[in-house]
């Protein structure tokens, strides 16, 4: 299902093959949190603007409009019209983040829902039940997302039960792969390494569910409040313990920097709503740097948001004009600033690949490292 096709250093460039299609890797995924892009753009629109991967988030959809409704539609990609494949999120981060009260159980989480306040139980075979019915490519398994700093024996025991969920995840999902009424009966299974910031934990838990041989392997639980640094320690010190022969995905993470460090220290797979909320509130990604297109300067500006940009807002329309419609609160204005931003960051990933194609990641990063990150 994976094929490493060329290395620099510890940057990998891949192919990853599902039932839905083949995917290039590094690869950034584009969050359609519950169906779709916030600001307007629908799966047809990612065709347009090089999206491999759509990720959608498993609470949201069971909150509303509810996983059975995407089941008896035709699962996800009847349901968005989404022909590539679609990752889901098992909604164990949502859990973590959203849910005011929850009570954690070795058998699951019990919390309220943001929308309504009604009483939700969730764990590892509710997560399975929920991600078969959205009949996604890729499932990802139930997992505590812990907060950083956590206290050292409480993550090391949510490390632990997290590996006991894992467990339960597979077995449930090889019991619905088998049922006739399953979408899509060759639904894939990630395994989530946890640990918080403890490097020794976090080596543990990896070695421990790199011995289940699952389809792919994401680093969780890290973007969430914790310095970009410490993120790089906690991937070098996973990384050396993840398969080889699998792909890497590096949860909720990140700015085109953080995309850069971890394709340089071994992932594949990336998502984030970045992008498309910076893009919201005006902070749009260019090959110069970060612009606010709020920004005075730009009322006269005719020139488009990135000169260096071939994406279909910069063919046809300034900043002046983009600027006036975020100003007025116009819905055109949203949908134009996060498909530039989405298209910003495909396109990065691509280069990522050419540059891996030609042996110069190196000089690629280091060329990019002190510019995608400054404010202009």
């Amino acid at each position: 299902m994976f094929k490493v096709l060329k290395t620099e250093g510890t940057a990998r460039r891949g192919e990853f093959t599902t039932v839905h299609g083949t995917v290039q890797t590094p690869c950034f995924m584009n969050v359609a949190t519950a169906g779709a892009i916030k600001g307007g753009l629908s799966s047809l629109d990612l065709k347009d603007i090089g999206c491999q991967i759509q990720l959608c988030n498993t609470y949201h959809l069971h909150v509303r409009p509810g996983d059975t409704v995407v089941r008896d539609m035709g699962g996800l990609h009847k349901f968005t019209k989404f022909t590539g494949p679609i990752l889901t999120d098992s909604g164990g981060f949502q859990v973590f983040s959203l849910a005011k009260l929850r009570n954690i159980t070795e058998e699951g989480v019990t919390f309220s829902s943001h929308i309504d306040g009604r009483k939700i139980f969730m764990g590892p075979e509710e997560s399975m039940r929920i991600q078969s019915n959205l009949a996604s490519t890729i499932a990802m398994a139930f997992d505590e997302c812990v907060e950083n700093p956590a206290a050292y024996d409480y993550a090391k025991d949510s490390a632990k039960r997290t590996v006991r969920w894992l467990h339960r995840c597979i077995a449930e999902m090889d019991r619905l792969n088998s049922l006739d009424e399953t979408i899509n009966k060759k639904q894939m299974l990630f395994g989530i390494n946890q640990g918080s910031t403890y490097l020794d934990l976090r080596v543990e838990h990896m070695k421990e569910i790199a011995e289940l041989d699952l389809p792919g392997y994401a680093i969780g639980g890290l973007a969430v409040g914790e310095e970009a640094e410490v993120m790089y320690e906690v991937i070098e010190a996973v990384e050396p313990n993840m398969p080889k022969d699998k792909p890497r995905y590096l949860m909720g993470v990140g700015t085109p920097i953080n995309i850069l460090e971890g394709v340089r220290r071994g992932v594949d797979l990336f998502d984030c709503v970045m992008p498309s909320r910076n893009a919201r509130h005006g902070h749009l990604f260019t090959s110069q740097g970060i612009i606010n297109i709020s920004n005075a300067k730009y009322i006269l500006d005719e020139s488009p948001i990135d000169p260096d940009c071939d994406c279909p807002v910069c063919r046809n329309f300034s900043r002046s004009y983009i600027r006036h419609l975020l100003k007025a609160q116009e819905a055109l204005g949203l949908r134009l600033a996060v498909m530039h931003n989405l298209y910003f960051y495909n396109k990065l990933a691509e280069d990522i690949r050419k540059a891996l194609d030609e042996g110069r990641f190196e000089d690629f990063y280091n060329s990019k490292k002190d510019i995608y990150g400054k404010r202009i």
